[in-house]
């Protein structure tokens, strides 16, 4: 546990004399987790750091979200009942080796899961998906705004 609360950076101090071993202090990192109402998981993080752009273009809802390192096999895509988008993965810890020494473990590992409302305008059945560089990228279709038919009425008299 860090003698010295900081905001720079996530994982544990290995000396507390290290300038650049700051890191946040969690004060239930040396606490078992059933010393605990819930158990502690590293899950929060992974969900937390999954970030996720919406941008709403005429034609459609574009979502943007950064999975760097992950495989378009590690993610899944799915609409749910209600008009609900779900992005959701898991992006696995790398093995430790016996004769290794971590410094620093600073990128998040777990399950991710993000959803959102989709509104009454989208297509659900027009939603396409893809992957590139670690970005990807949801795209659901709107449905045209229909422009009510206007007939005029001659008037008479």
């Amino acid at each position: 546990m860090s003698l010295i609360p900081s905001f720079f950076g996530t994982g544990r101090r290995t000396n507390i004399f290290d300038p650049f071993s700051l890191d946040i202090w969690d004060p239930f990192q040396d606490f078992p987790s059933s010393a605990l109402t819930a158990p502690r998981s590293d899950d929060t993080t992974a969900i937390a750091n999954t970030r996720i752009d919406w941008k709403e273009t005429p034609e459609a809802h574009v979502f943007k979200a950064d999975l760097p390192g992950l495989k378009k096999d590690e993610v899944k895509v799915e609409i749910e009942e209600g008009r609900v988008l779900q992005i959701s993965g898991e992006r696995t810890k790398e093995k430790e080796d016996k004769g290794d020494t971590w410094h620093r473990m600073e990128r998040s590992s777990g399950r991710f899961l993000r959803r959102f409302r989709l509104p009454e305008n989208a297509k659900l059945d027009q939603v396409k998906a893809s992957m590139e560089n670690g970005v990807l990228t949801v795209t659901v279709p709107k449905q045209e705004v229909k422009k009510p038919d206007v007939k005029p009425i001659q008037i008479t008299g």
